[in-house]
């Protein structure tokens, strides 16, 4: 391989892909030539990633078209042969930093020079002089985080595969692209899950990282305490020198005018010094209410996605997984009844799945669909209860803010029209209603109109994360 074949190939990529991405994944790597083996009829160009997050990503994402570049450039075949770099060992005395002449570092070690920043003006960790105070403690003493939620434990789906991409994103990547990240869905769905596996990811990559996850409610009762202490330089040290902050539901600031204020300040210091943010809410950001426009505007900033709730397949996958975490096997079938059965959010899979374990072990019988069917008695008993279709007109009336009547009137605005089609879907899909009998409780509405609006409230629901999440949120109220 003559010596500027990936200099050229480099080129070709960069006109090829976005700017960003381009720096973010390719310009970084640090390839080298590697003899071609016996057999081998090809090229070779071996090259290091400096942690498995950005092997995967690179591997998936950029490999073939790597690949592709170079043997386009060399008029034969090349192949790309990806390796996770050994971490190196520091010299005695050496700090963290990567001197400037090192190969790239990740990112998540270049945000250390944001340590010099830091509130009050205290020396960067590793730099404090023999005989001063000793420097701030790795955030890994404190982070709070679940060792046990990883991107390995998180069953995948297209339930969640946006959310969990930009996360793996972030993870190789940090303070980059997707800052802020603004994750949200109903309860129980894995949000916290994934802001965990991202913290946790971090670390393992670079344990000097400042990470600390916690629930917004945490967080108000920071500022409150530091209000009442007027100690806000602590609030600021603690906060603004963070590499990457993780934080839930931050629906819970609002109508809290101290504490947005805080975390605006927070978030900016954050950004400015290319640390990055995590988020989640139980909804998107312009659907917060009581939180300041200049925060809402800023959540938006970034990239914001929803994980929905997960999928038959995905669902059975979760509990067959779950189950073997406990060192249980879980017949297909079984895990297939279950999941037909619990259809809301991981959570309620998860105290299903408890519920037959426990079962079988007093029982001191094998998991079976019947074992299954007794163990859940109550639970069956609850989801096949005769939901009404009154109660889901005026449970969706009372959602969208119109009139019970509007279900059956003959009035067409959109207003009244589209939660009048969600009502016939909800329906269809909750009861045991007939097409025709629905349509006759929705005023007197021909089969084929009910038909309509279940196909097309079925088909906007895979596509709109919006629609899925009101949906979501109306099932859950009409299950109780």
């Amino acid at each position: 391989m003559s010596s500027d074949l990936w200099q050229r190939g480099c080129e070709r990529l960069a006109a090829e892909l976005p700017e960003q991405q381009f720096n973010t994944w390719i310009r970084p790597l640090a390839p080298e030539l590697r003899a071609a083996g016996p057999g081998d009829t090809v090229e070779v160009v071996a090259v290091q990633v400096p942690n498995r997050f950005k092997l995967d990503w690179i591997r998936s994402q950029y490999a073939g078209r790597i690949e592709h570049a170079l043997s386009e450039v060399a008029g034969h075949p090349v192949r790309l042969e990806l390796t996770l770099a050994p971490r190196a060992e520091p010299l005695p005395g050496a700090t963290e930093r990567s001197p400037a002449n090192s190969a790239p570092a990740n990112a998540a070690s270049l945000l250390g020079a944001a340590f010099e920043r830091q509130p009050g003006g205290s020396s960067p960790a590793g730099a404090v002089p023999a005989g001063t105070r000793s420097a701030p403690a790795p955030a890994g003493t404190t982070h709070r985080l679940n060792t046990a939620l990883t991107f390995d434990t998180l069953v995948a789906g297209r339930a969640n595969q946006m959310a969990r991409t930009a996360a793996l994103h972030v993870a190789g990547a940090p303070g980059q692209m997707y800052n802020p990240l603004f994750i949200y869905g109903g309860v129980g769905l894995g949000k916290t899950h994934l802001v965990h596996a991202v913290g946790n990811a971090l670390l393992k990559d670079n344990p000097q990282a400042r990470v600390l996850y916690l629930h917004a409610e945490q967080f108000i009762s920071d500022v409150v305490k530091n209000y009442q202490r007027k100690t806000f330089d602590e609030l600021k040290a603690k906060y603004h020198s963070l590499d990457l902050l993780l934080i839930d539901d931050v629906q819970f600031f609002a109508g809290k005018d101290r504490t947005q204020e805080e975390f605006f300040n927070a978030f900016e210091a954050l950004l400015t010094k290319r640390a990055h943010i995590i988020m989640t809410s139980d909804t998107y950001p312009k659907g917060l209410v009581d939180i300041d426009e200049r925060l809402t505007s800023r959540f938006d900033a970034g990239l914001t996605v929803a994980i929905e709730p997960p999928e038959l397949e995905m669902r059975v996958a979760i509990l067959m997984r779950k189950a073997a975490a406990e060192h249980t096997e879980m017949p297909e079938d079984v895990a297939f009844f279950i999941a037909k059965n619990v259809r809301a959010n991981v959570r309620e899979l998860e105290g299903a799945l408890r519920k037959v374990l426990a079962y079988s072990r007093f029982s001191h019988k094998d998991i079976n669909i019947a074992l299954a069917r007794e163990a859940l008695k109550d639970l069956l008993s609850i989801q096949n209860r005769q939901i009404g279709v009154e109660n889901i007109q005026k449970t969706v009336a009372d959602f969208y803010k119109i009139k019970v009547a509007d279900m059956y009137s003959k009035k067409r605005p959109a207003s009244i029209a589209r939660p009048r089609q969600i009502a016939m879907y909800l329906a269809k899909d909750m009861t045991k209603k007939s097409l025709p009998e629905i349509g006759e409780l929705f005023g007197g509405r021909d089969h084929t109109t009910v038909l309509h609006a279940v196909r097309k409230i079925g088909a906007e629901r895979s596509t709109n994360p919006e629609l899925n999440q009101q949906l979501h949120v109306l099932e859950q109220t009409l299950k109780g």
